[in-house]
Order: C-alpha cells, then sequence, then structure tokens
C-alpha cells in the first residue's frame, strides 16, 4: 500500500512477524531499526527493488535474513545471495542457522556438493543459496543452473553490490552480469542490493543497474556513515623498520583483537613473521594461501587465538568478527572508500575500537601497479576482437581458451579474463566451455568513460594523500568522501582530540625489525611447464619442461614488493642510469650464497645480458666470482636489440626471448667442461622465462645444472 506521498503504509501484523524473526536472529531485546523495516516492508510485501547503503555493523543482512523467513512463510522460493568470498558466506551461512533458516553455499570450493544442493533446492529444503560472482560467468551453471533458479527464486540479494558499478573502489567483472539476471527475473521477485562503501555516483550507478528490467525505480535507503566506535589516527614514521618496530611495540596496547592490514602478499608474511619473532600470536591471510591456511587462520582469530591476523585486501569484506578492537594498515589503500570498507571491520559490538594508519612512502609505486591493471587500450581489444572472429572462420571450432589468446594478445592473464569478462558482459564474446567465442555483436570502445574512470582512480589517490595530511577530524574526511550529508567531527580522531599515539620508536625496536626486514635470500622456483600454444608462435616446445634441460631452484636477495629490500631494489632498478652494482647489494648476495643449501657448489659464472643495465649486471657477476674464486665464463647475449619492450604474459615473453637469447659460441666450450653447475646471475626475474630459455641452452651446452640467482624477485 502507497500513501499519497509515495510513501510505504506500514502493516502492523507484517511488522510484528518480522520482530519476531529479528529477535530469533539477535536475541530478545532486539528492535527493526526503521529503515531495516522500510527495506523489509518493500520487499516481503510490495516486492519491490531495494538498494541499501548503510555502515558495518548497521544490520544489512538482517534485511534479507528477515526478508526470507516472511518470504518463504508465504511459500515462496529459496532467496538466492550473490556474495563476494568463500570467508563472507561462512559467516553468513552461521548467522542464517541462528535465525532458523537453512543456508547453503555454491562455489569453486565445493563442487563435488553441488548436485546434493541442487536436489534439495528442487525438495524445497534450502532457505537461502549462497552464489559466488565468479559461479555467474560459469557457461554451465549460467546456462543451465542459473535460469531455473532465478524461475524459483523467493527473492535475489546482492552483497557489496558496490562491485556492480565501474566507478566502486572494487569493481568485478563478474558482478557486471547481474544485469542480464535482473532483466530475466520473473515478474514480481523482490531484489535487494546492499553496501557499506558506496559514494553518491556509485549509488546513482548501482541503483540505475537495480532498476533493470523492473516496472519502476529502486527504493534507496541511504543512511549516516559515522561509526561511533572507531577512533581513527595516522602515525606517520620514515622508513619500514621504523613503522614495523611500532607496530611490535605498540600491539599489546591495541584492544583485543585485530586485524593488521598491508599492500602486498610479500609484506603479510615480512611482518607476520617479525611480530611472531617478537612474541606476538599472529597469522599471515593473503589470497596467494592455500585455502586449508586461511580457513585455519580465520577460525583461530575467532576464537580468539590470535591477537591479530596480517591480511591483504583478500580479508577486506570477507570477514565477520563483530568484537575486533582495531584495525592497523601499513601502508594506505589507494582510495578512502577502500579505506573506509576496510576499517568497517572493527567496533561492531565494542564500544572503542582504535584504527591505525601507517602510510609509507612506497604506497604510490603500488598504486601506479594497481593502475596499470585498468581496462587494456583499444588496439588491445580489438585484437582480441579479431582473434575471436578469425577463430570463427570455416573449418575452426570458434572457440579460444585464455591460453590460446595470450598467443595473439600481449596481455597478463588476469587482465585478459578481466578484459573478456567486461565484453561478454557487453555482448561482444561469450564465455562457452573451452573458453570463448566471438558474438559477432558491434562493439563500441567507450574511451571517454575508461578515461573518466581511470581519472577518478586518480583524484582517490590524491584524496587519500589528502586524508593524512587533514587537520580536521578523519572520521568526517572519510564522510565526506563517501557523500554523506550528515557528516561532522567525530570527537574521537587524533586531530578531534588532540592526542594522537606517539611517534616514537625505540633504538632497539628499530634495528630488530631492519635485521629481520633486510635479511637476505628467497626462493626462485623454476618453471615447470611450457606456456600452452607456443607452435602458433613459432616455438617448438609443449608440456613439461625436461629436468635435464631445467634450472635448479634459485635465490634473489629480496622482492620488489617486498617491506625490506624492495624499496631500495625498486630505486636501483628504476634508475635511467646504469653502472656498477652498490657495494652494500654484494654484500648481501654473498650471504645469500652462503646460506644457499645446494646439492654441488658453483663452478663458475655467467650473467645473462641486458639492453638497460649491462654495467650493472656485468660488475655484479665480477664481484660475486672474485669473492667466490669462481671464473667468470662469459655472457649470454642477444641475436639483435634485444626482446624488446615488457611482454606481458608468458607466451609473448618465451617468444620474444627464444628468440632473441643467444649462448656465444666462445662460451660453449668453457661450459661443458666446467665439471660442476653455472651460477647464473641477472639483475631481476620477472616472468622466469629468460632464466628458463638460459637454462635450456647452457643444459644444451653441457652443464651439469643452472643455478639462478638475482638481485630481486618481482612476485609476491
Amino acid at each position: 500500500m502507497v500513501s499519497d506521498s509515495g510513501l510505504l503504509l506500514s502493516d502492523p501484523a507484517l511488522r510484528e512477524e518480522a520482530e519476531q524473526c529479528l529477535r530469533a536472529l539477535a536475541g530478545p531485546s532486539a528492535r527493526l531499526r526503521e529503515d531495516q523495516w522500510t527495506a523489509i516492508q518493500a520487499l516481503a510485501r510490495d516486492r519491490r527493488r531495494a538498494l541499501v547503503v548503510q555502515r558495518t555493523g548497521w544490520g544489512k543482512s538482517a534485511v534479507y535474513f528477515v526478508t526470507t523467513a516472511l518470504l518463504r512463510a508465504r511459500d515462496m522460493g529459496p532467496t538466492i545471495i550473490i556474495s563476494p568470498l568463500l570467508a563472507l558466506m561462512r559467516n553468513q551461512i552461521e548467522a542464517a542457522a541462528r535465525a532458523g533458516l537453512r543456508a547453503r553455499t555454491v562455489n569453486s570450493a565445493n563442487m563435488a556438493d553441488w548436485d546434493e544442493i541442487y536436489a534439495e533446492i528442487a525438495a524445497g529444503s534450502v532457505d537461502l543459496l549462497l552464489v559466488s560472482p565468479e559461479r555467474l560467468n560459469n557457461p554451465g551453471f549460467r546456462d543451465l543452473v542459473l535460469p531455473k533458479l532465478a524461475a524459483t527464486a523467493g527473492m535475489l540479494v546482492v552483497d557489496e553490490a558496490h562491485c556492480i558499478s565501474d566507478w566502486g573502489h572494487d569493481f568485478r567483472p563478474d558482478y557486471r552480469r547481474l544485469r542480464t539476471v535482473l532483466e530475466n527475473l520473473p515478474p514480481g521477485v523482490p531484489v535487494l542490493a546492499t553496501t557499506a562503501t558506496a559514494n553518491a555516483r556509485v549509488t546513482r550507478d548501482v541503483a540505475e543497474q537495480l532498476a533493470s528490467g523492473a516496472d519502476g525505480e529502486a527504493l534507496v535507503l541511504r543512511g549516516a556513515l559515522d561509526r561511533e566506535s572507531l577512533c581513527l589516527a595516522v602515525v606517520e614514521l620514515p622508513a619500514a623498520q621504523q613503522r614495523l618496530g611500532w607496530l611490535a611495540e605498540h600491539l599489546a596496547e591495541l584492544p583485543g583483537s585485530g586485524i593488521i592490514y598491508t599492500l602486498t602478499v610479500a609484506a603479510a608474511h615480512e611482518t607476520a613473521a617479525f611480530l611472531r619473532d617478537r612474541g606476538h600470536d599472529v597469522l599471515p591471510y593473503t589470497g596467494r594461501d592455500e585455502q586449508e591456511q586461511r580457513l585455519s587462520a580465520e577460525r583461530a582469530l575467532l576464537d580468539g587465538e590470535l591477537k591479530a591476523l596480517v591480511a591483504t585486501s583478500a580479508l577486506g569484506m570477507g570477514f565477520d568478527k563483530p568484537d575486533l578492537g582495531f584495525v592497523v594498515h601499513l601502508g594506505a589503500p589507494q582510495s578512502p572508500v577502500a579505506y573506509y570498507q576496510q576499517i568497517g571491520r572493527a567496533g561492531r559490538a565494542v564500544p572503542r575500537a582504535e584504527v591505525v594508519l601507517l602510510p609509507g612512502r612506497e604506497d604510490r609505486d603500488i598504486w601506479a601497479y594497481f593502475a596499470s591493471l585498468a581496462f587494456p587500450p583499444e588496439p588491445l581489444v580489438r585484437a582480441t576482437l579479431a582473434a575471436l572472429g578469425e577463430a570463427s572462420g570455416p573449418g575452426s571450432s570458434g572457440v579460444l581458451s585464455s591460453g590460446a589468446l595470450e598467443t595473439q594478445v600481449d596481455l597478463s592473464r588476469a587482465r585478459l579474463e578481466m578484459m573478456l569478462k567486461v565484453l561478454d558482459v557487453d555482448g561482444a564474446v561469450r564465455k562457452v566451455s573451452g573458453g570463448w567465442v566471438a558474438t559477432g555483436q558491434a562493439w563500441a570502445y567507450d574511451a571517454e568513460r575508461y578515461a573518466t574512470v581511470a581519472a577518478e582512480r586518480g583524484r582517490e589517490q590524491q584524496a587519500m594523500l589528502g586524508y593524512l595530511r587533514t587537520p580536521g577530524c578523519r572520521m568526517e574526511y572519510l564522510r565526506h568522501q563517501l557523500d554523506d550529508p550528515a557528516a561532522q567531527p567525530c570527537g574521537r580522531c587524533d586531530n578531534c582530540t588532540g592526542h594522537p599515539w606517539p611517534a616514537e620508536v625505540s633504538a632497539e625496536g628499530t634495528e630488530l625489525a631492519r635485521t629481520r626486514l633486510l635479511r637476505p635470500g628467497i626462493d626462485i622456483t623454476p618453471r615447470r611447464m611450457w606456456p600452452p600454444g607456443m607452435k602458433r608462435l613459432g616455438v617448438d616446445v609443449a608440456g613439461k619442461i625436461p629436468a635435464e634441460l631445467s634450472a635448479d631452484t634459485g635465490r634473489a636477495l629480496g622482492r620488489l614488493t617486498g617491506l625490506g629490500w624492495g624499496p631500495g631494489l625498486r630505486a636501483l632498478l628504476d634508475r635511467e642510469d646504469d653502472g656498477p652494482v652498490p657495494g652494500d647489494l654484494v654484500a648481501a648476495l654473498v650471504q645469500v650464497l652462503a646460506a644457499w643449501d645446494w646439492q654441488q657448489r658453483p663452478a663458475g659464472v655467467v650473467t645473462l645480458p641486458s639492453r638497460t643495465r649491462p654495467l650493472l649486471i656485468a660488475s655484479l657477476g665480477e664481484q660475486i666470482a672474485e669473492i667466490g674464486r669462481l671464473p667468470v665464463l662469459g655472457s649470454l647475449e642477444y641475436a639483435g636489440a634485444g626482446p624488446g619492450p615488457r611482454q606481458f604474459n608468458s607466451p609473448q615473453r618465451l617468444q620474444a626471448i627464444w628468440r632473441e637469447l643467444r649462448l656465444p659460441g666462445a662460451l660453449a666450450g668453457p661450459v661443458a667442461s666446467l665439471g660442476g653447475p653455472v651460477l647464473v646471475i641477472d639483475d631481476r626475474i620477472d616472468s622466469g622465462w629468460t632464466m628458463t630459455v638460459a637454462a635450456r641452452l647452457l643444459r644444451e651446452a653441457g652443464a651439469s645444472g643452472v643455478l639462478p640467482l638475482a638481485l630481486a624477485a618481482t612476485a609476491g
């Protein structure tokens, strides 16, 4: 029922039923907020589409749990929840059980259970089905399963809905497919989208997409975004060892348990290792850790066994522990909105939570890397469409896998698949079993939109720097960035109170951190398999790399993304001028060599050629050889000008190296007669293909083994 003013009229009986559902979920004293009730009424009674933008901890999940209970009581089908992370799914399943609802999930980690789950849905015994957005782009699920689910759904919920919008800080192409799902929903199926982090632009964009296929506009319920328990602070320290030392000295002062965020995988593992050395109960949590490791770490924090998880953004939206007492960032996220998202994990069920940001000078380098992953320029997109179009010709299957496309388009696998997902949603390509096909539909490159999105990312980075410098209220600053009209001084942050955290670190703490961070040496795992499709590029290799032609496990001084050696290595390798390697790096590499547990000591040194840093690599080889009393056998060489500008995927990089890298005739004899492994020296190991081809050439020439050694590795 709608009043003359357009406002939904209350239904007392329905509200009482909703309140009872809430009490089952949250306890006997729980009461619905007015906006919660407005959303529930719009969904359960009026079958509308609604967008709820409210702070973390406000109770957005209660809206869809209560609505589900009301709809199920009226014999409606199950609620389908699109949820972005497995950790968040696990939390939601546990919460649903407390509300008396049976929830199941379909994701890449439980494929063996899918048939059983679908049978339970058909039998009517599932109240909520949680689906990862990646499932929406799986051909079998999209074409065979999703239409049946949508046809019988009682409600569709889109969690973390800012991911739908490419203006959002965490845009995910898989979410874009929801527009098609929304357009094909049967009439009268209510839809709820929720997020805690949407500014006005993202809110408009999501609301417009939400209304797709509906009779009217989506209902938008947007609340004040203050988090009354959060006490924000910034502590600026000049170097990574001081920031890490500060954290080790102050971690015990932070209340309860919490999360320490880092910007890179390498930093997460380095930080966790150091804090454990200092006696703190912490574990790392990154997207590159094994699933069982992540589950175990989550459970340890939930069970009160840890002081903190040291995590990358892989934990950003996927963890729910209401009594977290603090969030610390070692390095600033690239937007205030992303920062607000992450700090929202703390202080949901405690009166006070500490939020501390320890920015680093290297943060902007990491932001620049993330910016490089934006939507590709038009020539690369057109090349992809052309390759798919050619594959659709007579005598061709029409299907190209991502690996096959890499042989024709020089994009990294992650960036290529992101682009293909966008093209899929736009209708230009379609994912099918075995890869991708062109649809033949006309497609326009929206250069203006992509440029505007990139400019928005740059504006967000400047706004994050503004957060560090602001003399005013920090929470008010964040709320302004989220276009919160109720933004006002919080009275709790370091600027409001005039009581900042101390920025002093003991000399001992700094030295301990410096020593730990500058502990030299990381393993470099050799390539084991050739990339698929190399014969298409004129390189006659496939499958497993023979052990007798491969490199051994190598070593590098440090990772470019690490907190310790990373800044210095990046500064050295970013220099435009070439020159001898600094003595401190040579000394550190000697420590790496001394600790190397090789089966047989190297018998000679070979260096790799370089277009940009030949003096650096040559001086490094000469100094290592002199210190180790090894002969310098010489250098491999390029047949022409070298492999050219950096290639971004494995097939393209391997082709370029394969074509150019050569073993000089004068080097073949010394290598064959060496009588031991060759130590092969380079400035950095990126994709690993240069060292892989070098190892093959040296092993074919008679080397008994190849031991890679580099200043830097880029992984992590």
